[in-house]
Parts: C-alpha cells; structure tokens; sequence
C-alpha cells in the first residue's frame, strides 16, 4: 500500500530556509513521478515542483524558481524540498503526490487527478 509522510515544515523568518522530506513507503519508489504542492490560506493546492523517476527533469512554478530545490534518493525511498529565501507568500501546507506515470523515466510530474497524497506539513514564514 503506496503511503507517503512529510516532514520538515515549520515556523521561519523571511529570508530563511526549510527542508522538506517525504518517505514513500509500500512501493518502489523509482516507479514514480513526484511533485510537491502547497494549499495557502484561502487558496486552491497549487503544484510548486515535480521531479521524474530519474531525476533526469525537474519542474518548477515560477514563484519559486531559482528559490526551491526538489531532489530524491530513490535507494531511500525519499524526497526532497529544498526551500531557501523563503518569502511570506511561501506560507502554506506542503504535500507531496507520487503518481506511476506511463510515460517513461523522463515524466517530471504526476498527472492531474491520479496518484496518491501526504497528509501534507504545515510551512509559516513570518517575523
């Protein structure tokens, strides 16, 4: 049974740095494309970073580009988020999604409406 936990989250100043994790369980990992989501306060969850099976291709939403870092170790069976000049806006719960994508090692993201979610972890960036 695919099961996957988040880790990491917290409280942080504007400016500062998190990083979040996420254990897939139940599953061979390297079967999966991984994206990393956020729900804000008020807003719709919104996809902020997918990484292929491989490692091979990353996406990213362009309000984090060149801040967030997705990485994964497939031999641990885990999954990163770097997360570095983190902003107010950045506030929100982070959940990651795995989804067996049919389309190959290169796929960086889980498609819309498939896969399986984190109970997610909770990201505040204030002073």
């Amino acid at each position: 049974q695919l099961q996957l936990v988040e880790s990491g989250g917290g409280l942080v100043q504007p400016g500062g740095s998190l990083r979040l994790s996420c254990v897939v369980s139940g599953v061979t990992l390297d079967n999966y494309s991984i994206g990393w989501f956020r729900q804000a306060p008020g807003k719709e969850r919104e996809r902020i970073s997918c990484i292929s099976r491989s490692s091979s291709a990353t996406d990213y939403a362009d309000s984090v580009k060149g801040r967030f870092t997705v990485s994964r170790d497939n031999a641990k069976n885990m999954v990163y988020l770097q997360m570095n000049s983190l902003r107010p806006e950045d506030t929100g719960v982070y959940y990651c999604k795995a989804d067996r994508t049919p389309y190959g090692p290169n796929w960086p993201c889980p498609r819309p409406g498939l896969g399986s979610w984190g109970q997610g972890t909770q990201v505040t960036v204030s002073s």
